[in-house]
This record gives C-alpha cells, sequence and structure tokens, in this order.
C-alpha cells in the first residue's frame, strides 16, 4: 500500500502541541515509502522540537516565516503550494484547526493551506475535552464539507493525564492514510528509462547533422510515468525543453554519447522507451576546424550509428523495450518489420508526413504495436496520447515477465 507513496510529494504542517514529536518518525516513514517531505512549522511547533530535528530528517529545509525575505524572493510559500501532491498537518492543535476552518491566513502554513490545490488532510492532536468541544467539532465539519480528509485521532491516555480521545495517530498509520489519498499508479514501483529528442552527429566545430524532432513527445510520455507512479530517467538530446517535475534527466548531444547514458540507466530497469529520433548514421570524420567553402560540392563519408533499441532489446536482462517508428511511407509495413526485426515488445508509430502531426506539432496521432495485436490512438495532444501509450504499456508488463 505505500508504494502508492512512491514520487509523491508531501507538505507537512506541524503546529504547536506534545504530539509534535511524534512528526519525527512519520517523516521517516513517508520518506521510507519514496514521498519526498518539505516540512512547515508554526511558531508554537519549534518549542516542542526544533527545525534542525526535522530537517535532518527530511533532507529539506524547514520553513517558518511567512515573511523570509529570501524565500519570498521566489514568492515561496506559492512555490510550496503548487509543490505539494498532499499536505497534512500533523499534529493539528485546536488553534490551527479554527484558522483552516475559518480561511485564516496568518501565518506560512494557513497561507500555503489556502493557495494550494494539493490534497489536503489533519492528524487532530489535543486534550479529550478540546476535541469534545462543539466549537471544534463544528471547525472539523466545515473543513470535511470540504473535502479535506481527517485523520484520527485515537484514544487512551494523554500527556495531561486525561484518558480519551484526542491522541495523535501513530507514525505509521498516518503514513498508510496517507498512502491512501492516492490512486494505485499503473507503473508503481517501476522504474523507466526514456529517450527523447534527436541527436546531433557533428561534421566540424560549428555543423552538425541532425533532425526536426523536439523532444515534446518524450518528456510528456516521462510527465505521464511520473503520473502512473514510475521513477523516471529521461535521456534526452539537444531540446530547449523544461524537466519534468520528478523526473532524472541526463543530456547527451550524440548517439553514441545517448547509448552509453542509456546502457548506464537502463540495468535493474523495468521499461525502456525509444522515443527519440536517434540519427542513423555520423560522419565518419570530424574536421577540427570550420570546413571552408572551397568547392562547388562536397563529399561527406557517414557510418552507422548504434541502434539503441535493439542493444537493450539484446540484453540478457532486457527491460519491456518499447520503440517508435516515425515514417512517411508504409508507416504500418515498416513498423512491423522493426518490431520483429529488433526483437521489441512494443512499437509506436505515426506518419510524420502529416503536417498536423508529428515534430513540428504539439499533437499527435500513434498506432501501437505488439505481437497479439494493436491500437490505434486517434489524433490529440502529446499529453494525452502519452497517457494513453503508458496505460497499454502497463497492460503488457505482465506478459514481460518482469517483476509485478
Amino acid at each position: 500500500m505505500l508504494a502508492r507513496l512512491a514520487n509523491k510529494r508531501i507538505v507537512l504542517g506541524v503546529t504547536g502541541g506534545i504530539a509534535a514529536y511524534k512528526s519525527a518518525e512519520l517523516i521517516r516513514r513517508l520518506r521510507d515509502a519514496g514521498a519526498e517531505v518539505q516540512v512547515v512549522m508554526t511558531a508554537a511547533a519549534q518549542h516542542f522540537i526544533t527545525p534542525l530535528t526535522l530537517q535532518a530528517l527530511s533532507g529539506n529545509p524547514v520553513h517558518t516565516d511567512l515573511l523570509d525575505p529570501a524565500a519570498e524572493a521566489a514568492m515561496g510559500h506559492i512555490e510550496l503550494a503548487r509543490w505539494a501532491d498532499l499536505v497534512l498537518v500533523a499534529p493539528a492543535s485546536a488553534d490551527c484547526i479554527a484558522r483552516l476552518a475559518q480561511g485564516i491566513a496568518n501565518d506560512l502554513l494557513t497561507t500555503l493551506w489556502l493557495a494550494t490545490r494539493a490534497r489536503l488532510a489533519i492528524a487532530p492532536a489535543m486534550n479529550q475535552q478540546m476535541w469534545a468541544a462543539p466549537s471544534l467539532q463544528a471547525n472539523l465539519g466545515q473543513l470535511r464539507q470540504r473535502g479535506v480528509a481527517v485523520f484520527g485521532p485515537a484514544a487512551g491516555a494523554q500527556a495531561c493525564g486525561d484518558v480519551g480521545e484526542g491522541r495523535m495517530l501513530e507514525a505509521v498509520e498516518l503514513a498508510d492514510r496517507c498512502a491512501d489519498q492516492f490512486d494505485t499508479g499503473a507503473l508503481t514501483g517501476r522504474h523507466v528509462v526514456i529517450t527523447a529528442g534527436p541527436t546531433r552527429e557533428a561534421i566540424d566545430p560549428v555543423r552538425y547533422i541532425s533532425n526536426h524532432s523536439s523532444g515534446k513527445m518524450g518528456f510528456a510520455v516521462a510527465e505521464a510515468c511520473v503520473e502512473a507512479g514510475a521513477r523516471v530517467t529521461l535521456v534526452a538530446g539537444p531540446v530547449s525543453l523544461p524537466t519534468p517535475g520528478r523526473v532524472t534527466r541526463v543530456d547527451v548531444t550524440s548517439a553514441q554519447e545517448m547509448l552509453a547514458a542509456v546502457e548506464r540507466a537502463v540495468a535493474g530497469a523495468d521499461i525502456f522507451i525509444a522515443t527519440a529520433a536517434v540519427a542513423d548514421y555520423r560522419p565518419a570524420q570530424v574536421a577540427g576546424q570550420k570546413i571552408k567553402k572551397l568547392a562547388d560540392t562536397l563529399s561527406l563519408e557517414l557510418v552507422r550509428n548504434p541502434d539503441i533499441v535493439s542493444t537493450v532489446a539484446a540484453r540478457p536482462d532486457r527491460p519491456l523495450v518499447v520503440g517508435f517508428a516515425a515514417e512517411t511511407e508504409k508507416v504500418l509495413d515498416h513498423a512491423r518489420d522493426k518490431l520483429a526485426r529488433k526483437r521489441l515488445d512494443m512499437i509506436a508509430c505515426n506518419d510524420v508526413a502529416r503536417s498536423d502531426i508529428g515534430f513540428r506539432s504539439d499533437d499527435n496521432a500513434l498506432t501501437v504495436l505488439w505481437k497479439e495485436g494493436e491500437c490505434v490512438l486517434e489524433k490529440a495532444s502529446k499529453p494525452t496520447i502519452a497517457r494513453q501509450l503508458v496505460g497499454l504499456i502497463a497492460e503488457r508488463l505482465p506478459a514481460s515477465g518482469r517483476k509485478d
């Protein structure tokens, strides 16, 4: 169940109360499950546990001040709000619950709570009499009506000596409750290696052979794999695209550099998706200086580049291998030949002769082939096509013989 937390981003809000000591164990549980944790502490929380302790456990600086000049130069509270997949306040004091219910934004925690679109949850912790107070229960009712998850509290002996409801849940149960906030991803726990973009093969210090690939399709596939819960390594040729969140990016230029990066990344991977438009040939010799325009013609001797997808498919520890075929004619015939000849598990092909899809477009349309069948993905945005493709790949995983 905790595998659902892989690659998830959790903002943990810690408010004032003796239960703040449990936050340290909660951070450890969340990180062990693969989540990344950023901690926000109220001023009162710092009387019970130090920011340094939670920084050491989370691996990230602890955020304490709404008006921190360094953070606010980049609108720090807004960035945190956008970063999070889940904002959990644990412990949530009666005071904090009241402010959250009333929409009061007078510190960093309550401000980012209002600013985020992430899932929201609280883990109440307080004296049993405070928990039973009608005003507290009314505030909880408002939060529940807005879709806020309420984890606990548990009943038992309290630090004040009372016995009753109000104890914060233990860290292991809170981690489980956090996992329950997320659907099980089709690729949860998988490692996916993806190539994207073109390669450039140098002719001289200023010229090269390349193609029109923008990398948009491969980057969209990387984002879709992350959404599905995978750990993603993206080997990118020279493109001007921002790195998708939670993706490990390796930048390369030539086909040989891309192969070397793929071979380093693919060991132990579950899936390899070769969306890159790799140059088939490179100049046999690269001129040390710029070639001068001295004659009416110029001849270049080209040699074949390594076939990256075939190399991965031939590995004894091969992952599920998905190729791409960008064709201008006989699209399905060429794709079926490539599927069989290169021993691929799946291949996605498209007609790049069309002006409305492919290299220069934000849209695409694919026909996905495998040994036992095929599926047509009609024209749509590349992110939409990527999600559909990832769904098909996930369905093929059991047949690949890889671990579930």
